[in-house]
Formats: structure tokens, C-alpha cells, sequence
């Protein structure tokens, strides 16, 4: 089989690029994804989440033992299907805060990734509540919701008691500006959770003459010929293409180019690949946020479900103070639920309630490595969390946020006494607690970063380096974390790509 273009991975970049580079009909595109078409009911109903993990459409990596957590080992939720992880995660929609995108900029040197840059491409991708008003998009494909009335009580408490601390009203987390409170936006439309592949693969998409969608397909490696690649091996035979879009994710992007010979000669060598083109940070940079869970409270009253998705209001801020401005450093959620960790006996449900926390730019970096030539070889994923003595301190930081919100008046008619953590007098108290508390926020990236400097693995433009025909487009080419959930942006990556093709083509 023989295309114009591949995308290898039908995820949330992926699923996006497919559509949009499909609507040349002289273009042949070629979707290849190793999951299949998503048929459970239970990823449509927000309130499912994070129970439908470990499933067969989730790859559940882990993690391994973590000393910076207690020697604990993570399970690492990853999407496996056409709408890849917008099928497992937490349905947040957040685009980020203004520094974030200017940290881009200037690893890039390209005012494309810049707040502004990334503008046109967020008011593209969106059909908010709010859209039409010049900063938030109208009749996009992916439904945003900034939920009202269905705001949990006890989660309007929780931003009542944030506002009574100084913290600034928001309307919703994609203004450009974070700190403050606000009920969380949402992927969901009419009650039901919207993945990227119903919005972006519809029947009219995959109707196109120009499009082939290939399910249940894996590819094992990729063929070089010098500086390009010639062809995609897959459990379904080989395919050609004149461009190769690598949208597998932070952890299968990367991996797939490590088992083609591509990566830290080091790493290969361990894993009996031999190396084509020594790319040495291939891997490296990984990152991840971590949310303590946490905080957790007996209720005086029932709490009544969500109606949501349980995680219904994130609040982020500064360290120093409830009224500084500017970009985050900590946050701090409502979990209208008993969330804690594996360490933890956790309450019944509408007994207690968590206040999670955490740190919105950590600078513990990790990696991921491959362990032979074979997708069935398992990934070593080595986040290093909580390895740098800013991370502890601002996750202390977090914890005493959260407690200084949970005992706000606001709370009153909600807080019975707090279960966790219980006395801690120290900062060890602190950290041994947090260690044991902490859990992921699934936002894994990083592994193939963009940058102008020379060990960069993808150009500003994201093509991969040393490589001619050969683009990286998902989460794994963030050069830096945004404040928080990193979808949205994600998604506004491959729009923005998207356009670059499109205009040059």
C-alpha cells in the first residue's frame, strides 16, 4: 500500500490531523491505529471516569517503583483506539496560561507556539459556551462546556471559599489567565463525553475517497534509507508514503523510533537495536503532573454524585499567596468524592469528599527507554518524580493551599473533620505524606521536545532531526508543561500543524 501521507496513531492529534489534511482530495492520507473502533457505552458517560481504566482500549503502562513516591509504582493510563487517551481522560479542556505559550516561544524561537500564535488554531478547534466572543471558538468540531447550574454544592463552596481567600472569579481556564476559581470546562455535549474521533473522524470525513483509516493495525518499525524514511512495517504488512506523521503519543512516538534504530546509542545497544541515527535526547525530558490525593474530608451531610466528572473545579495560583498574579506554581481541586491513592482505606462514596493539589510546573524530569526490538519488549518508563527539592517544596506548598481552603468558612456546612493526612509537624512529615498521596494528572510528555538548540530531537517545525520526511505531531514534543491539563493544547499543536501543510502544500 502505497499513500502520500501516514499518520501512525489515532489518537487526539492524530484523529485531527487525519481530517484535516484529508480535505485535499488529491492528498492520499492513511490513518494507522493499533486499537479498534471504541464501542463501550461507558466511555460516553462523564461520570465513568477513571473507572473505565484497564480496560482493552487502555495500553495501562506502568511506571517504575518511584523512591520520590514512597517506591511506588504508577499505572499510566494511555488511550488504545481511534480517539486514543480523550476516550480515558478526565474530559478537561484547558488551554493553558499566556506564560506557558511564551516559555514555548522562546524554546523554539517561533512565535507560532506563542499564546498568540496558538490563538487561531484554539478558536478553530472549539465550539464553546462562550465561543463567539473573539476568545473563545464557535462551531469547532470539539464541544467545550463551562458548566452552570450542574455544578456540584459542594464544588460552588469550594470556589466560594477560594474566591473569600482572594482568589479572582474566572470564566472558565481558557482566557489566557488561570489563576483564580472556576467551575472546569468540558468535553461534553448533551451529558456525554465527546472524543476527539467523533469529533474530527466523522462519517462525512471518513466517507472521503482521500482517507483510509486502518484499525487493529500496529506498526512494529520504520524503514530508513539514508535521511528518510522509506516505508512502515505493520502487524498487516508494510506501507509506503511519500510523509510520515509520527501522533503516537509521549510513550509510543518515541519507542516506535527507538525499535527503528533511532535514539541514544546507549539505549539501543542495551535493547539490540542497531542504531541508524543517534538522536541522543530521543526519550529524554519526560514529564508528568502529579495531583495529591489527598486532602481528604468526612462530610457532615451526604454528598450527592456528580453530575460531571467527580474533579469539578481546579484552582490554580502562586505559591506565595491567594491574591499574587501571573503563572501558576500550585493548584489545588475539588473532587466531589472520597479520591485518595492506593495507600489509603478510602471512605464510602457521599461520606467524604477530597481537596486534591499539586504543582503546575514541575522540574523532575525522566525518561522512557525500550527493553528490545519488539512492541511486545516493555517500555522502561522512568518519571523521577518529586526528584528536585523544588518540586517537594512547592508540593508542600499545595497542601497547605489545600488545607487552608478546606477550612474555610465556605466549607462549614460540608466539613465534618479532616481524615488526611492527619498530623504532620515537619516538612519530612510533609513529604512522606505527599509521597504516599500522590497520583498522576496523565498528562505524560516531552520525549521527542521541540527546540532550536542542537539537542532538540524536533525543529520548530516538528520534524524530527536528521530526518527528512519524518514529522513528530502529539504531547511528546512539548518542550515545557502548561499550568495544567495538556489536551487542549495537544490539540492545538496538531491544528496548528495542520495549517503549515495545508498552506504550503
Amino acid at each position: 500500500m502505497r499513500f502520500d501521507l501516514a499518520i501512525v496513531g489515532g489518537g487526539s492529534a492524530g484523529a485531527l490531523l487525519a481530517a484535516r489534511l484529508s480535505e485535499d482530495p488529491a492528498r492520499q492520507v492513511v490513518l494507522i491505529e493499533a486499537g479498534g473502533e471504541p464501542t463501550d457505552p461507558d466511555i460516553l458517560n462523564p461520570q465513568m471516569w477513571p473507572l473505565i481504566q484497564h480496560r482493552d482500549y487502555d495500553w495501562d503502562y506502568r511506571t517504575t517503583p518511584q523512591p520520590g513516591l514512597a517506591g511506588r509504582s504508577l499505572s499510566w493510563a494511555r488511550g488504545r483506539g481511534l480517539g486514543g487517551s480523550s476516550m480515558l481522560h478526565a474530559l478537561g479542556h484547558f488551554r493553558g496560561c499566556r506564560e506557558d505559550f511564551a516559555t514555548w516561544e522562546e524554546a523554539t524561537g517561533d512565535p507560532r507556539w506563542s499564546w498568540e500564535g496558538l490563538l487561531p488554531a484554539f478558536l478553530a478547534i472549539e465550539d464553546h459556551t462562550l465561543g463567539g466572543d473573539g476568545i473563545h471558538g464557535k462551531g469547532g468540531p470539539m464541544p467545550v462546556w463551562l458548566p452552570g447550574d450542574e455544578v456540584s454544592p459542594l464544588a460552588r463552596a469550594f470556589i466560594e471559599a477560594g474566591a473569600g481567600l482572594g482568589l479572582k472569579r474566572l470564566n472558565g481556564h481558557n482566557t489566557g489567565e488561570m489563576i483564580g476559581v472556576t467551575p472546569n470546562s468540558l468535553m461534553i455535549r448533551h451529558g456525554r463525553r465527546v472524543t476527539t474521533a467523533e469529533a474530527w473522524l466523522t462519517p462525512a470525513v471518513r466517507a472521503r475517497a482521500s482517507l483510509t483509516i486502518l484499525t487493529g493495525t500496529l506498526v512494529t518499525s520504520l524503514t530508513l534509507r539514508g535521511s528518510r524514511v522509506t516505508g512502515l512495517e505493520t502487524s498487516a504488512g508494510r506501507v509506503e508514503a511519500d510523509q510520515i506523521i509520527l501522533s503516537a503519543g509521549a510513550l509510543e512516538s518515541p519507542a516506535l523510533l527507538m525499535r527503528s534504530g533511532i535514539g541514544r546509542e546507549e539505549v539501543l545497544a542495551a535493547a539490540g537495536v542497531p542504531c541508524h541515527l543517534a538522536v541522543p535526547q530521543l526519550g529524554q525530558n519526560l514529564m508528568d503532573h502529579l495531583l495529591g490525593a489527598g486532602n481528604l474530608y468526612a462530610a457532615k451531610r451526604m454528598v450527592a454524585p456528580s453530575r460531571l466528572q467527580h474533579s469539578e473545579s481546579m484552582t490554580y495560583m502562586r505559591a506565595e499567596g491567594f491574591t499574587a498574579t501571573g503563572q501558576p506554581e500550585i493548584v489545588v481541586g475539588c473532587g466531589v468524592a472520597p479520591i485518595t491513592s492506593e495507600m489509603f482505606d478510602r471512605p464510602a462514596p457521599g461520606t467524604a469528599y477530597s481537596l486534591l493539589f499539586g504543582v503546575t510546573h514541575p522540574t523532575s524530569r525522566g525518561e522512557i527507554r525500550i527493553t528490545g526490538p519488539s512492541p511486545a519488549d516493555p517500555l522502561v518508563i522512568e518519571p523521577r518524580y518529586l526528584s528536585t527539592g523544588n518540586d517537594r517544596r512547592l508540593f508542600r506548598e499545595a497542601l497547605k493551599a489545600a488545607r487552608e481552603i478546606g477550612a474555610r468558612p465556605e466549607l462549614d456546612a460540608w466539613r465534618d473533620h479532616e481524615i488526611l493526612p492527619g498530623p504532620v509537624y515537619t516538612d519530612a512529615d510533609r513529604d512522606a505524606f505527599i509521597a504516599r498521596a500522590a497520583i498522576t494528572h496523565h498528562h505524560p510528555s516531552g520525549t521527542c521536545r521541540m527546540g532550536r538548540d542542537a539537542g532538540a530531537v524536533t525543529t520548530p517545525d516538528l520534524r524530527l532531526n536528521g530526518i527528512d520526511n519524518l514529522a513528530v505531531v502529539d504531547a511528546s514534543v512539548l518542550p515545557a508543561l502548561t499550568a495544567g491539563p495538556i489536551h487542549a493544547a495537544v490539540l492545538a499543536i496538531a491544528e496548528t500543524f495542520a495549517r503549515g501543510v495545508i498552506e504550503t502544500a
